[in-house]
């Protein structure tokens, strides 16, 4: 009886086995066709099927790594970005041995411009497997959208050593050391990029610009040149070369190349305008009335209408101004001081005019707008605050003449210059700060006829 009884149980229990593995097998059947019928949904980009194919393996497997990241990527392609970051993170944890999950919370974090999150990202992936380029590349493309150019350099450098043939990883790591200003290894990493891939335009303007500040102006004129020839249908290439080859000191190459440009291109103004720059650039050094009137010509068009940019019309003022129409040539210089960002020399160039014209409160307003925007390393800033004092007081602003003379004596003033200053000191009743100043002037002349009457007025 007892035996019946046991072999009724193992029975039993051989059976509740079998039921058990039958269903197993079958859950693990379903999972696979679940997770089979999601990658054919998604690579069919068909998302939303995709998604409820992943969501049902994950309810048959809770912990399927493979199924969490598949359905952050289903998420992702939707636009469903925290859903995808929630299944990311989750594939992460499952196996944090795996590269691809985090790869793709880096990604995803680029996209949504978390770039810190990122480059944590990125470095997870590579601290998994630190030979892998892509990876590499990434967590350098993170670092250095983030604004360390620096801390980009190293996982550039890797990237471009696992994979040497990939120009890109070449032209970022050009970019970095241009950022943290290693002229030279930023132009051995673009010429590298570009050897790699001849078409690559970006890394052969970064190569012209670097070429063009170490003073080879030859180099970056060839740079242009390639760009030119890759890209003909371009005006402003054309025009980017000709005013390289000006720089390089090959004016009538340039001119030609303008002149060429010029009747294939005649309603662009790029072309107008650069050429304008290379005769105004030639003729205003030496005066050259026949230059100054074709860079008149050439400007003339393109500075028409309130579309002109400031650096046109101020070559096209100064280019008047230089011919003696200082009228037309004053009103142009005014209208480009007007156009911002203004540069220095239009400013400068405005003040010479209107002081020419005895407009000198505009005189003043050009200078003083002059001094805001150098740095105060400018070896000229002194002589202009200087020149900002003298139309002040000539215009009957003493305070402000004041104000700028000090800064234009600094610590090294002339004894001429402390001598208006204390002028002007003692004329406002500051009469300590007068004494001051014509002890200094004293100092350096003891017999300067101002300035020992100024200290007989103070005492």
């Amino acid at each position: 009886m007892k035996r019946t009884l046991a072999l009724a149980l193992a029975l039993t229990a051989l059976a509740a086995g079998l039921i058990v593995a039958g269903l197993a097998m079958q859950r693990d059947i379903r999972y696979r066709e679940l997770v089979a019928a999601g990658n054919s949904a998604l690579e069919s980009d068909r998302p939303f099927e995709a998604i409820e194919a992943f969501s049902g393996a994950i309810a048959l497997k809770e912990r399927s790594m493979i199924a969490h990241l598949r359905r952050g990527e289903a998420y992702r392609r939707r636009g469903e970005s925290e859903a995808a970051l929630r299944d990311l993170r989750a594939a992460a944890r499952i196996d944090p041995s795996a590269v691809r999950p985090a790869e793709l919370l880096g990604d995803l974090s680029c996209d949504l411009g978390r770039l810190p999150q990122a480059v944590d990202a990125y470095r997870k992936c590579a601290a998994i497997d630190d030979a892998d380029a892509r990876v590499q590349y990434k967590l350098g493309l993170a670092l250095f959208r983030a604004g360390d150019a620096a801390g980009a350099v190293e996982p550039l450098r890797r990237a471009a050593a696992l994979a040497p043939r990939v120009s890109e990883s070449h032209y970022l790591l050009g970019l970095c050391l241009k950022h943290t200003r290693d002229a030279d290894g930023a132009i051995a990493a673009f010429e590298q990029a570009i050897a790699g891939s001849p078409a690559l335009l970006a890394a052969r303007e970064e190569l012209a610009g670097v070429y063009a500040e170490k003073g080879r102006l030859d180099d970056a004129a060839a740079q242009l040149e390639a760009i030119a020839a890759l890209e003909p249908d371009r005006p402003e290439r054309q025009a980017a070369l000709a005013l390289a080859l000006a720089r390089a000191g090959r004016q009538d190459q340039a001119v030609g190349l303008l002149g060429q440009a010029a009747q294939r291109f005649p309603d662009h103004a790029v072309v107008f305008s650069a050429l304008g720059r290379v005769w105004f650039e030639a003729a205003a050094r030496t005066r050259d009335r026949v230059g100054l009137r074709k860079a008149i010509e050439a400007l003339e068009p393109v500075t028409r209408g309130a579309t002109a940019s400031g650096d046109d019309l101020a070559r096209y003022g100064q280019a008047l101004v230089l011919s003696e129409d200082l009228v037309r040539g004053e009103a142009a210089l005014r209208a480009a001081a007007d156009r911002l960002p203004v540069s220095p020399d239009t400013l400068i160039w405005l003040a010479d005019a209107a002081e020419r014209m005895r407009h000198y409160a505009i005189v003043r307003m050009a200078l003083e707008r002059w001094a805001a925007i150098s740095p105060e390393s400018d070896p000229n800033l002194p002589a202009v605050y200087e020149r900002v004092g003298d139309l002040a007081h000539r215009l009957g602003d003493t305070a402000a003449a004041v104000s700028a003379w000090r800064i234009a004596a600094g610590p090294s003033g002339s004894p001429a210059l402390l001598a208006r200053l204390a002028g002007a000191e003692l004329a406002i009743g500051d009469i300590d700060a007068a004494r001051k100043t014509i002890g200094r002037g004293l100092a350096l002349d003891p017999r300067h006829p101002a300035l020992l009457g100024l200290r007989a007025r103070a005492q």
